[in-house]
């Protein structure tokens, strides 16, 4: 297995470089991310992986071991091939993807071409234990999947209030105090609705 790749850069493109060692040059296939944090024309180092198939055998290089690890984690879903994990890592930022996963954000992932709404929760039903694992649970904000927003939202509408208006007061809460209670949400919401 080919674990990086550290040579001179030939070729560069948005989807794919060409990397110098010793004398051989390396096909690798890239993400739009790791495109725009390469150096013009100068040593560099890629982490990469081997995709082996009956038919061809496909690197792919990532800036970052981390990126690496989630394209790893994205294929090793079914339906998930390597085409669309990498346009994943294009459409958004490795970040991004940990964070969407972690949270349960359906639409962030459907967002990307190619993955319908049964792989973007097939992609975070297998993963989110495996990303917070991984990563530090800190690390994974908590705004995008918060029950207690959900329920204070439900009691502000039962109060009387527009869903709308609430929900743009209770994230705005959330997102000040992450670990504020439903009463808390509550209480700061009535006074600011």
């Amino acid at each position: 297995m080919i674990t990086f790749l550290r040579g001179k850069l030939i070729e560069k493109n948005h989807t794919d470089v060409v990397i110098e060692c010793h004398g051989v040059g390396y096909f690798v296939n890239i993400s739009l991310h790791t495109f725009s944090l390469l150096p013009e024309g100068e040593s560099i180092m890629l982490y990469t992986y081997l995709h082996i198939k009956e038919d061809a055998h496909t690197l792919y290089g990532f800036a970052h071991k981390s990126e690496r690890e989630i394209f790893k984690l994205l294929i090793s879903v079914s339906g998930v091939g390597t085409s669309i994990a990498r346009t994943m890592l294009s459409s958004l930022e490795p970040s991004q993807v940990k964070q969407a996963i972690a949270t349960g954000d359906v639409k962030t992932i459907q967002g990307v071409k190619g993955i319908g709404a049964k792989t973007a929760q097939r992609v975070i039903l297998d993963l989110k234990d495996k990303i917070l694992k991984v990563y530090d649970i800190n690390e994974v904000s908590p705004i995008a999947d918060n029950t207690n927003k959900e329920e204070a939202l439900s009691a502000l509408e039962t109060l009387g209030f527009a869903r709308k208006q609430a929900e743009k007061v209770c994230t705005t809460i959330v997102r000040d105090e992450p670990q504020a209670s439903v009463e808390t949400i509550i209480k700061l919401a009535l006074k600011k609705l």
